[in-house]
């Protein structure tokens, strides 16, 4: 009987414990429910909206935004915007790298343009959305206008050599795709700071420009002399020359590297 008794409390105190194990292990997720509740409502309640300027554009000339959407907790899509109103060539260092002689190059240095790129993202983060290290694949689309007087020297049979100057202009359009890796951090409730570190991307790009101006012959045999100085350049895929003026085409490779400070409002 005795021992029946001590079996029936053992068991009675086993039952309580387990019970009482399950009530608060129950008790735990609830609550860790409740917070995390309580945290995606006040991400909710701040935004799921950036909007981004680009500082580190500004001194080249350029106006660079972007305007950045939470799409789940750790992916969000992005699209920015870059306009260059127009201006001397900027970063012309880098282009002079692509022009292997000096008489060229002087008349690319006359160069004036304008461009309008359209980029959208998907961004992936490691952290949550609009917070840490993030990758994002991005495609881009580029439009260039420019213009330059062009220098060029032609034999006269009379005076010798002489110097003449034809007015180019044109479009190129380019389209190019790459990866993003970046990180952005929380600087208050509403502003952020999104560092873009290295963004390389590819792809092709056309177009024309076209000189327009009565030539003699011997004005396009030293006009066409000139041209030819371009063909080094990679994206050059030929030119005309006639009574008419001059026409270049432009086809070919193209690409960048995307990079910069933005700063951001959430809301």
């Amino acid at each position: 009987m005795n021992k029946m008794i001590v079996c029936i409390l053992s068991a009675s105190l086993i039952f309580c414990g387990l019970s009482f194990s399950i009530a608060q292990t129950s008790r735990l997720q609830k609550d860790e429910t409740t917070n995390a509740r309580q945290l995606n409502n006040q991400e909710t309640d701040i935004g799921s909206n950036l909007v981004k300027v680009n500082l580190a554009a500004l001194p080249i000339s350029n106006f660079s935004f972007q305007y950045e959407r939470a799409i789940t907790n750790k992916v969000s899509a992005a699209i920015g915007l870059r306009l260059m109103p127009q201006g001397n060539l900027p970063l012309k260092s880098a282009i002079e790298k692509l022009i292997n002689d000096d008489e060229a190059w002087e008349n690319f240095q006359k160069l004036e343009m304008k461009n309008f790129a359209i980029t959208p993202e998907v961004r992936f983060y490691t952290g949550n959305v609009f917070r840490g290290f993030y990758i994002a694949p991005f495609v881009r689309y580029a439009s260039y206008n420019a213009k330059m007087p062009y220098s060029f020297e032609y034999e006269d049979t009379i005076n010798g050599f002489q110097e003449e100057e034809i007015p180019l202009d044109g479009r190129i359009s380019a389209f190019t795709g790459g990866l993003m890796i970046g990180a952005q951090w929380q600087l208050s409730k509403f502003i952020y700071l999104d560092w873009w570190m290295l963004g390389p991307h590819f792809g092709s790009a056309k177009g024309n420009i076209s000189g327009n101006k009565s030539l003699s012959q011997e004005e396009q045999d030293g006009l066409r002399d000139e041209l030819g100085n371009l063909d080094d350049v990679f994206f050059i895929d030929g030119y005309e020359v006639n009574s008419s003026g001059a026409h270049i085409n432009i086809k070919g490779p193209w690409g960048g590297v995307r990079a910069g400070v933005a700063l951001g409002l959430r809301f």
